[in-house]
């Protein structure tokens, strides 16, 4: 399937040139270069496709159970039904809204659209299909095919499109976390001077949560509901009344389209492992936004520089200016994408009696935040990658700040049993004078302790003290 969605992706805007200056929504627009790859599987050709597709599957595997009705079927012929969505076309696509404009309704139009297909086959290549047209869509409802279509449309997008994003940003920060181990720098809690770290280790901690957060994602079940108007079979059930359905329903579900089935629902999906996908998403985006603004941070406190494109302008007015702007784009669109994705999770799974409709207007949205997610997570590593180590901002920013030793002296002091260390080092450091080092040096001198500690006490520095 990823060969089709490539092969889509390439030719998509041969077919249908989008204009972005008059789009409605950024994503098609303003960053159309960044997310066209989604409209492999969120666009409405693609939600089609994903009709067909699921339609043509569910067919074969009738005739795999077998069927005695569709014993005529040929074992040849799949592979070439199988092109019917493998080969899907705009024409395709355009003739399904053409029957639509009958049907007035979607899932009804792909059903009359392969009734046309085996029909097209009887005449060619497989005499006695569309003796079998009435199999195609038996014993279901459309939410059989939706909440099939878009579980699978949004488990390709993650697979092919939005992981291997985030394993870039992961594979950046790691080579920072590499590169810049060794660099001391002053740690800063609420906004303060704080026992001094490590540039490399503070890249390593978004390393860590970003990766244990993909995890979670991947480990994600991404479900289907398939059981008929209520989920209870009854059509299936009374026309073939031996018949196993479950079991059926579980084996094509979980080996035909590589989704689990949910074993008890109404109409429609549950939705809860959607929604707890929905915020596995979200965590990464909060994860991403809270280093954005840490980058922002230091570049405004000059750590780093940033590299400049000739002809590119900071601000219209001021000429100087070199802002943060991919960082901030970034979490602009973060932040879209994690209102949209708290509205899906939260919505989806809520449905009066045995279904309402809300849930399918809202299930068009899907591809909505992961255009945001990929535009942001792209603005992020250029971001990333446009940044120059300002070592000495970094250091005179350490050496400016002696007062952070402090911990260290009075916990070996503490080790030593000397008396009231913490209120020694509180009384010398607490002040707006500042503290420098040979305020440091002088107190150390002046403790009654054995020379060897002093001399210990004497090696503490705020670029030493960083810890392990």
């Amino acid at each position: 399937m990823a060969n089709i969605v490539r092969c889509f992706v390439c030719t998509i805007y041969d077919f249908m040139e989008l204009d972005a200056l008059t789009a409605v929504s950024p994503i098609d627009g303003r960053y159309r270069e960044k997310t066209k790859m989604l409209s492999a599987y969120f666009s409405e050709y693609a939600l089609i496709r994903y009709r067909v597709r699921v339609e043509i599957e569910y067919f074969l595997a009738l005739c795999d159970l077998p069927l005695p009705q569709l014993a005529a079927v040929d074992a040849a012929w799949k592979e070439p039904m199988r092109d019917i969505y493998r080969q899907f076309s705009f024409a395709d696509a355009q003739r399904v809204k053409e029957i639509e404009q009958t049907t007035n309704h979607d899932v009804k139009a792909v059903e009359y659209f392969l009734r046309e297909q085996f029909d097209r086959l009887d005449q060619t290549t497989m005499p006695g299909l569309a003796a079998c047209k009435e199999f195609i869509h038996f014993g279901l409802t459309s939410q059989d095919i939706n909440n099939t279509s878009v579980p699978l449309s949004l488990k390709e997008a993650l697979e092919e499109a939005f992981y291997p994003q985030v394993e870039e940003l992961i594979a950046q920060l790691t080579a920072y976390a590499e590169e810049w181990a060794d660099v001391p720098m002053l740690a800063r809690t609420h906004g303060q001077p704080a026992s001094p770290t490590r540039l490399g280790k503070e890249m390593q901690v978004y390393v860590y949560r970003l990766t244990e957060q993909l995890q979670t994602l991947k480990a994600a079940k991404l479900t289907a509901k398939f059981g008929g108007a209520t989920g209870n079979f009854n059509a299936h059930n009374v026309a073939f009344p031996a018949y196993d359905w479950r079991a059926f329903a579980n084996r094509f579900v979980g080996e035909g389209l590589g989704l689990e089935r949910e074993q008890w629902t109404t109409q429609i999906s549950n939705y809860d492992h959607l929604a707890a996908v929905f915020d596995a998403m979200r965590r990464i985006n909060t994860i991403i936004i809270d280093l954005d603004r840490d980058m922002w941070m230091y570049v405004s406190m000059e750590y780093f520089k940033q590299k400049i494109k000739a002809g590119e302008v900071g601000s219209s007015a001021m000429p100087h200016k070199v802002n943060p702007i991919d960082f901030e784009n970034s979490e602009g669109n973060l932040g879209v994408a994690n209102a949209l994705l708290s509205h899906l999770a939260q919505k989806l799974p809520v449905s009066r009696l045995q279904r309402d409709l809300t849930d399918s207007t809202v299930l068009r949205n899907v591809g909505v935040p992961m255009g945001h997610m990929l535009i942001a997570v792209q603005s992020t590593l250029k971001g990333l990658r446009k940044l120059l180590l300002n070592r000495s901002a970094i250091e005179q920013d350490l050496d400016g700040c002696w007062a952070v030793c402090a911990e260290a002296i009075q916990t070996v002091l503490r080790r030593e049993n000397y008396p009231h260390p913490y209120e020694a080092l509180k009384a010398l450091t607490r002040t707006n004078a500042g503290i420098t080092e040979a305020d440091i040096r002088t107190f150390i001198d002046g403790l009654d302790v054995p020379e060897a500690v002093k001399a210990e006490l004497r090696a503490v520095t705020p670029a030493t003290y960083t810890g392990i």
